[in-house]
Parts: structure tokens; sequence; C-alpha cells
């Protein structure tokens, strides 16, 4: 490994210990997200100013008007997302800097990332490149309709505020599979979206704050 993806100080592999040990008192349980989340070097995601701040309980400004989540936001999402079984092929909605996209990599066989600004998902495109993670690709589209002709997902990720729940992404589903997004206007929520065989069940989790997911490209 590279001496920026092992880091030193303050992006050092122990930082990264500690970033888990802090996700576990906070809650997270899953102990295969816990170790996709030691793994993967959050600081190579994040600009080189603010790389010592990586591992901190904060969300960081990315650019455009984006951010990178908070890691307990993004290890909570992930771990609503495997549900505790392994997953197949994977949609997430807003590729953002990639570090959601890279944590996904380790636990999915595929995964297929969107991201709506262009020189977000180049710079994206950049970060994932330094992993070398073959089962990732991304594309420029609308994420509000996600990949119909790649579908059905085990699992769908979106890293937006949706206003309602998104109805164009039901039908890319698989039965057994699960969506987790935030939803919310004013206030946010995390919110599960279960396949069964009979209905989409969903449930409201605890309050998030996430940009607002918006249609078209840019």
């Amino acid at each position: 490994m590279s001496a920026k993806l092992s880091g030193i100080g303050m992006t050092s592999q122990r930082t990264r210990v500690r970033m888990v040990e802090r996700l576990r008192s906070q809650g997270i349980k899953d102990e295969v997200v816990l170790d996709a989340m030691a793994s993967v070097p959050r600081h190579i995601f994040v600009d080189e100013a603010l790389a010592t701040r990586a591992y901190e309980d904060c969300s960081l400004p990315i650019g455009f008007g984006q951010t990178i989540s908070n890691p307990q936001t993004v290890a909570r999402m992930t771990e609503l997302l495997r549900g505790g079984r392994p997953l197949g092929k994977v949609l997430e909605i807003g590729t953002g800097c990639g570090y959601q996209t890279a944590v996904l990599a380790r636990l999915a066989q595929e995964v297929y990332s969107v991201e709506r600004i262009a020189p977000l998902l180049m710079k994206a495109r950049g970060h994932l490149r330094e992993l070398r993670a073959a089962n990732i690709k991304v594309k420029h589209a609308d994420g509000s309709i996600g990949l119909e002709e790649l579908g059905p997902f085990d699992g769908i990720i979106m890293t937006a505020a949706a206003t309602h729940v998104p109805e164009a992404l039901l039908p890319q589903l698989a039965v057994g599979g699960r969506m987790v997004f935030p939803i919310g206007t004013g206030e946010q929520r995390l919110c599960l979206i279960e396949h069964t065989a009979e209905e989409y069940r969903q449930t409201t989790l605890e309050a998030v704050k996430f940009v607002p997911l918006l249609p078209g490209l840019a």
C-alpha cells in the first residue's frame, strides 16, 4: 500500500481503528461493516487540507455544495442496507466523493453508483482508481430514476434527501432487497424499505441531515 493510502499521523491505520471503536460505542454492531470502515482510507476522499479531519465524527465539504457524510451515518446506512446478509448487486444514488462507494465495494459483489454532478464524478473516479476496486461501475446519470436496465438490485442506497419515496426505484429493488435513504424537507429521517414477497415495508428511523435529491444532470 502506498504511503498516501496507508496514511501517517492523523490519517494512519491507528486513527481508523479509533474511528471504528467510536462507531461501536455509537451503536454500530455489524462487524462486517466495521471491518469495511477500518479498511477504507477515508482521508484520500477529502481535500488534502482536510485530510487530518477525515476520521472525526463530522461531515466535511467536498466541493460543488456537497459533503462527505460523517462516519457514523455511513456506517449506520451501510448496516441497514446489509441487514446482516451478504450483498450481491448494489445501486448507490449519489457517488459524491466516492467514500460510501468504496465501503460498499468491500461488502457487495457489484456496486453501481450514479452521480449527477460531472466534475464531482471525475474526482470520485480518481479516488476509486487509487483503491483499484474492480467491482465498481460509476455513471454520470440522474439518480432519481435509478438504473432500470441493470436492476433488480439487492440493495439501493441514496445519499441525498428525497421529499417522498422515490417510486421509480421501487421496481428496481429485488424481492428480499433493502433500500435506505433520507427523507424529508425540514426535518429529515432515515427511511428503510424492505421488499418482501407481498409488499414494500417502510420503516422510519433516526434524524439525519443530507443535501436534497435533485433531478437532472449538472
